[in-house]
């Protein structure tokens, strides 16, 4: 059974925090933020919200611009990293939210190579015939573990959701794709309370244990690489030669790392979507922002080839290239 890409949704959180916020509380400055990141603002959520509401804001709006009914999804999955505890997965409220009730549903956690991850897994499922179609989305609420006081993290993250779904078609338009991991990096990115290994106590919160914490020179030394490999491993797979892609969408992490991917392969940063500017690091919830932005900006036409790219924890890595479909919903 084919796939194809039909819709696109996203939600954003109302409250905007620029860099020149952060340097109000933190010893930066704007020109110091977005000379290293690229970022110029990002957005935070309320104290009402969390992942899974952001999560089923963002899957309504594709299911309102696809017209389909809730009842009529089979499958949702969802990326994060930052659910709203650690069970049940927000994909089990956002099935029972949006009114999903013929459709099971289950959390990623590749962190912020999540959403293609997601994106392929439940392709797989079409693919075989198991289900007719699939609600995919990527949802953070980073904010609630970032150190605001470090501002070598707090400046990178911001909260958001992203949302595409798939069904089955007649044409093939997922052409190829790569998952890749490699634990030897577990420690470059990681949170290291809340867990299982080191539960919640007095100590771990006195201690900043529950924060985000990050090796950024040695994890964008161990990352660029892999993603290079991912890309060119991805266009070989699908039998397209990199010139051949319209578009890459990569995670926003930074970019000084999207830079350093570009020269690596040898392509002009034009080819790369960017909206870091707007709304920093959303992790999973990233790549369906940008796409959908992409969409929307006249980046993307018919039959073009557009390249997914994330990585992050873990560390993992993914990619993918989709042929864009007629039948896709603006």
């Amino acid at each position: 059974m084919a796939v194809k890409l039909t819709a696109l949704g996203r939600y954003l959180p109302a409250k905007i925090v620029t860099n020149d916020d952060l340097a109000r509380s933190v010893n930066t400055s704007d020109e110091w933020i977005h000379k290293r990141t690229g970022i110029r603002e990002r957005r935070i959520a309320a104290p009402h919200e969390s992942t899974s509401t952001l999560a089923i804001a963002a899957a309504k709006e594709v299911l309102n611009k696809r017209g389909i009914d809730a009842w009529e999804v089979d499958a949702i999955v969802v990326a994060t990293m930052m659910p709203d505890s650690p069970f049940p997965s927000v994909a089990c409220k956002v099935q029972h939210e949006i009114g999903a009730i013929n459709a099971f549903a289950f959390d990623v956690s590749a962190a912020c190579s999540g959403f293609v991850y997601s994106l392929e897994i439940a392709a797989q499922f079409i693919k075989t015939g198991a289900t007719r179609n699939a609600l995919v989305i990527g949802a953070e609420v980073f904010s609630r573990f970032i150190d605001w006081e470090d501002r070598s993290t707090c400046v990178l993250f911001g909260d958001g959701a992203g949302a595409a779904f798939i069904e089955a078609g007649e044409d093939e338009n997922f052409l190829g794709f790569v998952l890749r991991a490699d634990g030897l990096g577990q420690n470059l990115l990681h949170m290291p309370a809340g867990g299982t290994a080191l539960p919640a106590s007095a100590e771990t919160v006195k201690n900043r244990q529950h924060f985000l914490k990050m090796n950024g020179l040695e994890l964008f030394e161990a990352v660029v690489p892999m993603i290079c490999d991912a890309i060119l491993d991805t266009c070989e797979k699908a039998g397209v030669l990199l010139e051949e892609v319209q578009l890459i969408v990569p995670h926003q992490a930074n970019i000084r790392m999207i830079e350093e991917v570009a020269e690596c392969l040898e392509i002009p940063l034009e080819r790369f979507m960017l909206n870091l500017q707007k709304y920093g690091n959303t992790s999973a919830a990233s790549i369906p922002i940008a796409l959908l932005d992409a969409v929307e900006e006249g980046r993307i036409y018919p039959g073009d080839r557009v390249m997914l790219v994330g990585f992050g924890a873990g560390l993992t890595c993914a990619a993918n290239i989709i042929r864009w479909d007629e039948s896709f919903i603006k």
